[in-house]
This record gives structure tokens, sequence and C-alpha cells, in this order.
């Protein structure tokens, strides 16, 4: 047996302890590894932007070139967009040309390395003493990186990313790549971007040839360009100018003597016409432009479709109907379209006043009324109805709808389409509507162009949907051409889509009515040889078009009120009619419309067709029963009370009318 002792001491004895682990430093740690891969992948990433930066961004062309647009007859018309030249070397430049820059912005440049410390404390201590910004610490190379890269927001962080840009540039290129870059692209009021082209703008000159007065003028603009342009400032541009040229002093560009004799010198001749920036037309038309046109230097000339000519007559007949009649009838607005059958517009007034309302009524949504009433009679004719065949000219009701003739006027029978279409029976066209379907309505008003919301209910036979005047003269031009669609476009350079033919029967037809309505029907005050058209009038008189053409020519008059207010009895065979008879005759008269199609068939001569009952003693037109459709009204411009649905029991067959409130702007 083992000692019982021995065995106790066996078991109590134990190893010694092993020495205690030593802490691992701090760097080899899990934990600091990650982060340090972290910043490694950060930096690594940084890098790669920085070096991926498009350096040659400054000397590329603006993304808004600048577009004139020209008439017609190369008449230049308006100018938009930013003005750039082509880049300047820095180095081909009189010397005191780029050290007015120097002298001014950043005396330090040839010694930095992006940031001036020296010229950041400077601004510090002046912006502390001013209580706010009074002086910036940016260098040329920081001016370029937030011209170039960054927006003009003013935080810490772009800051930061401005200096870090700095010295991605400064590493990269020359000190005379980077002024270079800086002259060809830093802003100078007047919508002008780089030395070239402000050389040019306000003094038509090249930057090579600049007199020392006008490189320090221009120098003194990139404190704030909008605010100094000379053009519209000299006394701000030449107050700045000589501190400027004291500067070139101080710095030893130039001397004392040549600053005394730039101030003599100096004086402002642009190289630039002074265009409008925009009317009607033009902001119609540019959108056109800047798509078709790709970036490049300098100004591009576009010529458009715009005919001088019948542009300022329209101008003119709108304005003189709106003075002589605009206060007794309570009509405040009006708008004309004239195109070409193939869809040129050669005249758009959107308004009275341009400078006062850039609002463009001729491209605005309104209800088109009884002038809706084509598409309705076309679909039709298509289905092979007549001008001749037999419709009910009595009240009506659908689904709890009752829509009314103006001044409840019916035959009381039945009457021909072409009775019914010249004096615009709503009953008739609501009746023709029920019959023909409203999918082939829509389907025909698709077909001659309309891409404008329809109403879903028959409520679409009397035009209560908005559409805007281009569009719907655009159809009326698809009938006048003889082929669909017409697309409206202002560019002399068009390349016209694919198209096809109407039928000859839907055709002849549809002109018959529409030479019905102006010379038997609600049309009468439009009546001159050879015209064809339709009256159009929506709820409570709000709006009053007429549509039509001569010719070639095709004309679509709009009058009204921006707040949505009623006129006083205003009809489309009143006022807008009357417009429209002023100006085709004054085309016609010079000329200007083209023989009417050659497949234009004979008028019809059974003047017994025209109902006695329905024929207007004036000129008044149908008056739709229900306003379904939201107006597009001047923004500017708020609706009045009167604005309001009207008190009418008959409710549409689906859509209700829609609030005056509820109804956007356009």
């Amino acid at each position: 047996m083992s000692d019982p002792a021995v065995e106790s001491e066996s078991v109590i004895d134990a190893p010694p302890p092993a020495p205690a682990a030593r802490k691992r430093p701090l760097w080899k740690r899990p934990v600091w590894l990650v982060a340090a891969g972290l910043l490694v992948v950060l930096a690594a990433v940084v890098g790669w932007l920085l070096w991926s930066l498009p350096l040659g961004r400054a000397l590329e062309p603006l993304a808004n070139p600048t577009l004139i647009l020209e008439a017609s007859d190369g008449r230049p018309i308006a100018r938009r967009g930013a003005y750039k030249e082509a880049p300047v070397d820095a180095a081909k430049l009189p010397a005191y040309v780029p050290g007015a820059f120097i002298s001014i912005e950043d005396r330090r440049f040839y010694s930095h390395i992006g940031v001036d410390l020296k010229g950041v404390a400077r601004a510090m201590g002046a912006n502390a003493r001013a209580g706010g910004v009074s002086e910036g610490g940016s260098t040329i190379t920081q001016q370029l990186a937030k011209n170039a890269f960054l927006s003009n927001r003013r935080s810490l962080r772009r800051k930061a990313q401005e200096a870090l840009i700095a010295f991605y540039l400064e590493a990269r290129l020359s000190k005379n790549e980077i002024l270079s870059r800086y002259l060809s692209s830093v802003y100078f009021g007047d919508g002008a971007f780089g030395l070239r082209a402000a050389a040019r703008h306000y003094f038509d000159k090249t930057p090579e040839t600049l007199s020392v007065g006008e490189a320090a003028m221009l120098a003194g603009l990139v404190k704030a360009p909008s605010r100094l342009a000379p053009t519209e400032n000299f006394a701000g541009a030449k107050a700045r100018m000589r501190t400027v040229l004291a500067a070139m002093v101080d710095t030893g560009a130039i001397t004392q003597v040549q600053a005394d004799q730039a101030i003599r010198d100096i004086h402002v001749q642009s190289g630039r016409p002074k265009l409008p920036t925009g009317s009607y037309f033009a902001d119609w038309v540019f959108p056109q432009a800047k798509a078709a046109f790709e970036r490049v230097y300098g100004e591009t000339e576009v010529r458009t479709t715009l005919d001088s000519d019948l542009q300022a007559r329209a101008e003119r007949i709108l304005d003189a109907a709106l003075d002589r009649d605009g206060k007794a009838l309570n009509v405040s607005q009006g708008a004309i379209v004239a195109m070409r059958t193939d869809g040129r517009v050669v005249a758009m007034v959107g308004g009275r006043d341009y400078k006062a309302s850039q609002f463009n009524r001729a491209d605005a949504e309104r209800p088109p009324g009884s002038s809706f009433k084509l598409f309705v009679y076309l679909a039709a004719l298509r289905e092979g109805w007549t001008p001749t065949s037999p419709i009910l000219d009595a009240p009506v009701e659908v689904s709890g709808w009752s829509p009314k003739n103006h001044e409840s006027k019916y035959a009381g029978r039945e009457v021909p389409l072409i009775t019914a279409f010249a004096a615009s029976s709503n009953v008739a066209a609501v009746r023709l509507a029920q019959q023909v379907g409203r999918d082939d309505i829509v389907r025909t008003a698709r077909d001659l162009g309309v891409t404008d919301p329809i109403p879903d209910d028959l409520t679409l036979a009397l035009g209560t949907g908005p559409m805007s005047l281009v569009r719907l003269t655009a159809a009326y031009a698809a009938i006048a051409a003889g082929e669909a669609p017409v697309v409206p476009h202002g560019l002399a350079a068009w390349r016209k889509p694919p198209t096809h033919p109407l039928g000859k029967g839907e055709l002849a037809g549809m002109r018959d009515l529409l030479r019905s309505a102006v010379h038997h029907g609600t049309g009468v005050e439009a009546a001159i040889p050879g015209a064809f058209g339709k009256t159009g009038t929506s709820q409570n008189y709000r709006d009053a078009l007429f549509v039509g053409y001569v010719g070639d020519l095709v004309v679509g008059v709009w009058v009204g009120n921006d707040d949505n207010s009623a006129m006083n009895g205003v009809v489309g065979g009143g006022l807008p009619a009357k417009i429209w008879r002023e100006f085709a005759s004054y085309a016609v008269g010079r000329g200007a419309p083209r023989l009417a199609p050659a497949d234009d068939p004979p008028p019809l001569t059974e003047e017994d067709l025209i109902d006695p009952a329905l024929a207007p003693d004036a000129p008044d037109e149908a008056v739709p029963a229900v306003d379904a459709a939201p107006i597009a009204t001047d923004p500017a411009v708020p609706p009045p009370d009167s604005a309001a649905p009207p008190a009418d029991t008959s409710p549409p067959v689906i859509a209700p009318p829609v609030p005056a409130a509820s109804r956007p702007n356009n």
C-alpha cells in the first residue's frame, strides 16, 4: 500500500504558475489593423477620384451655349444661353492681362501650392473686423476648382473639397495651364464665360488686343460680375477698375503712368448686338433648338419658321382689338397662332404684353368648346355619315345630364349634319357622339395629333377637355393639308415625321362642314373667300375661340381672362372671328397663302340645308352646359370667386365639375 502522507503531498503540490502574457502593442491589435486598412482604401479611393477628374472641363463648351434665333428672313429675334468662346493661352497674352488678374485675385499665385495660408489668414482677419464676409481668401487655383468641379454654395465641406482639388490641380498642371484654364472659364457677367467671350462682349476685341484699362476692368468684374457688368453699371465697373490698376502698380505689373492713361482711355463697345432673351415664340421654340444643336463655342445661329411681318401684324391686331373692345366685353387677354399646313408656325402671340407676363396663352390648356366638334363630326364621316345625314335637334338627356343649345334654340326635328354643325347645335353633337361612340372620337382626335387628355364621358362632344391652341390649330391644319398628323414646329431645319393621307370622302365632307360654319353659320364674322373654320365657346363665356384656314394658312384665335372670369357674352363667332378675319385678310392680301388644295371639293350650294330656325341672326355660339375640365391660367393671377363652378343642376355623365380651387396652373 502506498503511504497516505505521500499521496496527500502529491495531490497538493502543483506546477509553478506560467508567467503573465505580455500585452500586444496597440498597433498590432486587430481593430487597428482594420482601421488602417480602411484608411488605405479611403486614400486610394480619394486618389483615384482626383486622378480621374476631367482636367479639361474648364476648357469645354458650356452645356447651354448661346443660341441666336432668327426669323425665316434671317433677322435675329432673340438670344439665350451662356456665351463662351474658345480657350486662351495665358502665355500668349500681353503680360499685363494675366497680371491684372493675379494682382487683384492672387498675388502669390506663382509661389503657393494651391492654397495660400497667408491669404486665408488675412481674409479671416478682415472678415472678423467687418463682422461678415468682406474678403475672400481663395486662390486662382481654388477658384478654378470651384468653377470647374463644384457648386457656388458656401459651406465648410465645399471649401475642403475646393482645397483638396486645388492641391491636385497644382500637382498635375503647370502654373500656366492653371491660369489659362481659369481665364478661359471664369464668369464675367452678362452671360459671358471666359476671357475671350468677355473681351468681345464688352469691347469687341480679342484678349490679345486688350488695353491695360480693359484688362483691369475685366479683372475687376470677377468679384461681382452681375453687379459690375459695364454694360449695365459702367460707373461701378470703372471704380473697381481703379482698384485693380492700383494693385497692378503695387505688384509692378504696370507703372503709375500706364495706370493714369488707362483710366482716361476706357470705353465700352459691345461686339454683340443687344437682343431680347425671349418672346412667346422664342420661349416655345428654344427647347426644340436646344435639342437639335450640340455644345459649341461662341454663338449658334438658328433659323426658325417665324414670319416677322405676320408676327408684327398679329401683335398689332390683337392689341388693337383688346384696346377697342376689351373693357366693354371684360376681355383682358388673347392669343393667336398661325401656321402653314405642314406645321410651320409663322406667328405666335401668347398675350398682350410679354414683358408683363411670360405666360404663353397660345400653348396653355383651355377648353376648346364647340371647336372640338371637328373630331366628333369627322369620326361620324369616317363611319359613313354624310353632310346631309339627318340628326335630331331637340332636347336630350343622357344619364341625367341635359345639354342645352345656346339660348335654348332647337329645330325640334331632324336636320342635316351640315345644318347642325353650322349652327353648332350642342344636342345634335351629343346625340352624334352617342351614336358614333367615344372611342372612335378619341381615336380620330389622336389620329389628328391631339395628345391632350380627353374626358371619359360624352361631355367631350362639347369640348370640355382642356387643349392648347397650338395643338388644336394643328389638328385643323391636318384637314387643310389632307394628311395627319401635322406637328407644329418652329425650326426651319425640320425633318417631317411620317404621316398618312386622310380619306377623300371624309375630307370632302369635313371641308363642306367647315365652309358652311363660316359662310352660313356661327362663324360668319370670319367669312372671307376660301375660308373654312369653326367657332368655340366654353361655359359661362370664359373662353372664346375661332380656328380655321384659308389656302395654306391655318390660324387659331383665343380670347379670355387669366383669372378664368366670365366675359360679357363673348362667343367664338364674335371677337375671335373678327380678329381671325382681319389677320387672315392681311395674309391673303400680301399673297402669303397658296391656293386651296387641288382635291378640295366644290362647295355645297344647297342653302336650304341651313335651317332658318337654327341659323343665327348674330354670330352667337353654342355654350356648353358643363365645365368639367381643369383650366390653365396665369399663375400670377388668382382666380376670382366668380370662377367657381356655376349653379348648374345638369351634371355630366361621369365627371363632376372641377372646383376652381383645384384647377392646376399651367
